[in-house]
């Protein structure tokens, strides 16, 4: 059994209040490098292969830490867990706006892993604190998680702008705020919820990856074509988080503008979020759902190779169909699910695996722009698996469960 003192009680405002600040510091820290990428690729002579592994490097750390991280919340207390990743979040956003080419891989590194286990964590803090509120709170984090990777990708270029350290303080300054949500969270830290592997949401083992009964997720189509969901969406967005700047930058575009266009692929991704929440439970199955929204998305990347010029229009398309394709992607994991167990083993290998090609988005996008010197040839990619997405969003939204 989960376990904390009985005298730790405090106020459901005050816990509310730390969960959405700690939502607040999810995405702020990589939504704010695109629109100053170039600034830094400029200073620290990066290719574009070298910018975009630097980008894919938080990623990366998402695959390969999410699985252990239910280990260390056992280990730790979940409270303790994600005190820690806090602490090295505000050490690797400080870090890597320190000069020195070696900090600044050093510095994502750890903001990376920081992320991995805030992913983790927040939703098993959510499910113990509000057990009959799930939905209506992890909604309210996953928008608070949305405002501010908007407002960091809106203020990044004009922050750059304003003093001599450039595109550092923007990179650094979200400290600030992860301090902040360390500071209201510390009444929790008096706890220590410990989660055992039964109640474990998103328990992945060597066993889990192993097992080879007909219910196991790797060993199912149903399992792999939602994986692919979780990677083809993922992998789009952050093609779009990292590349977009640029490509605007070489259609003419000014820095003000690209930075503008960063804030409303974000701030409509709150949009897309919002209204697929509310329409999921709407019909039996989630098919046209996960078809219209994959659709919205390929209309962005066809508009963006077509006519970059009107990239505002197509920024907000692919915020929309962004903010909803991830939304699916996690509801798939309980809905395509018999029980606990199984969306857990789910969640993890959807979450490792999709994770995993979705790092290398960035990654192939920036070798192919290097490569051909024009970034026709990269968006054609993107809109390719932009096209699979909709047969793959098809095949996941359907009304079924892995047997």
């Amino acid at each position: 059994m989960a376990t904390q003192k009985p005298t730790d009680t405090l106020r459901p405002a005050l816990v509310l209040a730390g969960l959405l600040l700690v939502a607040a510091n999810l995405r702020a820290g990589i939504t704010t490098v695109g629109p100053v990428l170039e600034d830094l690729r400029r200073e620290l002579h990066l290719s574009s292969s070298m910018a975009s592994i630097l980008i894919s490097l938080p990623l990366l750390a998402f695959a390969v830490i999410s699985p252990v991280t239910p280990r260390l919340a056992r280990r730790l207390g979940l409270e303790q867990s994600m005190a820690l990743a806090l602490i090295l979040l505000a050490i690797g956003l400080v870090v890597r706006s320190t000069p020195g080419l070696p900090l600044l891989w050093l510095g994502t590194a750890l903001l990376g892993a920081a992320l991995a286990i805030l992913n983790v964590t927040l939703p098993a803090l959510v499910k113990r604190d509000f057990p009959n509120r799930i939905g209506p709170i992890t909604g309210a984090y996953s928008v608070a998680q949305s405002i501010f990777a908007a407002i960091a990708a809106g203020i990044a270029v004009p922050v750059a702008a304003a003093t001599a350290l450039g595109w550092r303080l923007p990179l650094g300054m979200w400290a600030g705020l992860t301090l902040v949500a360390l500071g209201v969270m510390a009444p929790q830290l008096r706890r220590h919820t410990v989660v055992t592997p039964d109640e474990d949401d998103v328990h992945l083992d060597a066993h889990s990856i192993e097992d080879t009964s007909p219910s196991s997720p790797w060993r199912s189509a149903l399992g792999w074509q939602v994986t692919a969901f979780m990677g083809l969406q993922s992998f789009g967005y952050y093609v779009f988080i990292t590349w977009l700047p640029s490509i605007e930058r070489a259609a003419g575009i000014s820095e003000s503008a690209a930075g503008t266009h960063q804030f409303l692929l974000n701030a409509f991704g709150i949009v897309g979020s919002i209204t697929c929440s509310a329409l999921i439970h709407r019909s039996n199955d989630q098919r046209l759902l996960a078809m219209g929204a994959a659709t919205v998305f390929l209309v962005a990347d066809i508009g963006v190779l077509l006519s970059p010029a009107h990239t505002a229009v197509w920024a907000a398309l692919a915020g929309m169909g962004g903010g909803a394709t991830i939304v699916l992607a996690l509801s798939f994991f309980g809905l395509r699910t018999t029980d606990h167990t199984q969306a857990a083993e789910l969640s993890g290998m959807a979450q490792c695996v999709g994770y995993l090609f979705a790092a290398t988005g960035p990654i192939l996008v920036g070798a192919l722009h290097d490569h051909t010197g024009s970034w026709t040839p990269a968006m054609i990619l993107v809109v390719v698996l932009a096209t699979i997405l909709i047969g793959i969003g098809y095949l996941a939204g359907r009304n079924r469960v892995i047997a």
